[in-house]
């Protein structure tokens, strides 16, 4: 190889890619055009090949050296740098893009959550009716703490706190990944998994009422329900989104309807789990703790609906346009 001749033909490109790279460095990504960066991306994969053949010819050590600068630092500020962008994404998504994407589809979960109220309505008149209505959806042992030794079963969890909040969480988010699942049977499996869950609640609403136990059991509740239960109603949207893609596709098609629908309820998803960890924290660490006042941990439940229910509300300030942001919503009605 005439080393000579090589090194005043690549020279060129390995002086532009150094230009662009302190231009880069000193001011940012948004500082170049779409073609600068385009031609960054490729001077990188050319000057990497320059670096492989001077080394294969072993040229000189302060060459191979600048090489390997520019080609770090091209790695560094490429790679790096993308990652960089998809977590400011993901921030600007959590922060503008899902309290937009719950109030677009408002509908779907709050007829979730209307599934499962209305269960929970059921479940309780039947258990206050009828005792023995309880021992049809709840387990024995739990009936016999409670009517013959007037305690709630939510002691265990002390002692175990960490193994419990964790099993906690991945039981959320199973649960609630299978409402959304359920919207692939047009959403009936969906409004099944509500409505049973529902019930469920207003069994055992019944029985600790009945007991005398009612203000410590949703003392209990409070803190982690106010962040778990939105989000079982959230899931339960997701799988509505699918069924109504499914059984309604209205004027785009299904398939049409499934990207649409689908895309909205993944959006859900995302803003469930983060929901259910923190919840799943909550009832594992503070939930049961005999050490704080059932008071407070009304208040603590109040304030943490107060907060989700503003962060639904929340709109972005002039000048930001979250529906240009990645990862929203598309821009069609889903009413």
């Amino acid at each position: 190889m005439d080393v000579k001749r090589w090194l005043s033909r690549r020279e060129a490109d390995w002086q532009e890619l150094k230009a662009l790279l302190e231009r880069l460095e000193q001011r940012g990504l948004s500082h170049l055009s779409a073609r600068e960066i385009r031609r960054l991306a490729s001077l990188y994969r050319v000057v990497s090949g320059d670096l492989a053949r001077a080394r294969t010819f072993r040229l000189s050590p302060v060459l191979i050296q600048d090489l390997q600068n520019l080609t770090s630092r091209s790695y560094s500020q490429i790679y790096q740098g993308s990652r960089r962008q998809e977590w400011q994404a993901i921030g600007r998504f959590y922060r503008w893009g899902l309290p937009q994407v719950l109030r677009q589809t408002c509908p779907y979960w709050a007829t979730a959550a209307g599934i499962l109220v209305l269960g929970g309505l059921i479940g309780w008149w039947y258990g206050w009716r009828d005792s023995s209505f309880s021992a049809l959806l709840l387990p024995q042992d739990l009936i016999t703490q409670v009517r013959e030794r007037g305690e709630l079963w939510t002691g265990s969890i002390l002692g175990n706190e960490p193994w419990v909040a964790s099993n906690i969480m991945v039981n959320n988010l199973s649960v609630a990944f299978r409402a959304v699942a359920g919207g692939i049977t047009g959403g009936f499996l969906t409004s099944y998994f509500l409505f049973v869950n529902g019930l469920l609640l207003g069994v055992i609403g019944s029985l600790v009422g009945e007991y005398g136990l009612a203000y410590p059991f949703w003392a209990f509740v409070a803190p982690h329900g106010a962040l778990e239960l939105p989000a079982i109603f959230f899931a339960g949207g997701a799988g509505l989104l699918i069924g109504r893609a499914l059984l309604f596709p209205g004027r785009w098609g299904r398939g049409t309807a499934l990207q649409i629908y689908g895309a909205q309820a993944a959006q859900l998803v995302y803003g469930i789990v983060p929901l259910l960890v923190i919840a799943g924290v909550i009832e594992g660490f503070f939930s049961p703790s005999e050490a704080i006042p059932a008071g407070l941990k009304y208040l603590v439940g109040l304030a943490l609906l107060s907060n989700l229910v503003w962060y639904g509300l929340w709109e972005p300030a002039a000048g930001h346009s979250p529906s240009s942001e990645s990862g929203q919503l598309p821009r069609q009605s889903v009413q």
